[in-house]
């Protein structure tokens, strides 16, 4: 039987500057996860995270599609999608 769940590809910026994205249908209890050290082994020691980016999808499988793609994207490009400039480099 379907789920009518919606999932989140979501992006967040870790306290160290870094990015993280992942996948979830419940976007306020995985970003609150994130924060309490029990998100990742990524983020466990990074946090406290701010949420900067999500997208919504009607099922698991296209945001993890999604995310696959974004994974390999270079920052500069993340930065773009999400409308973060970023200063120049010398």
């Amino acid at each position: 039987m379907p789920s009518s769940t919606c999932w989140y590809l979501y992006i967040i910026r870790c306290r160290d500057g870094t990015w993280y994205s992942g996948i979830t249908n419940n976007l306020d209890q995985r970003i609150r996860d994130h924060n309490r050290g029990r998100g990742c082994r990524y983020t466990k020691y990074r946090w406290p995270v701010r949420l900067v980016y999500s997208e919504s999808f009607p099922d698991r499988s296209s945001a993890l599609r999604r995310e696959a793609r974004i994974q390999r994207w270079s920052r500069r490009r993340k930065e773009e999608m999400m409308g973060i400039r970023t200063p120049a480099r010398r």
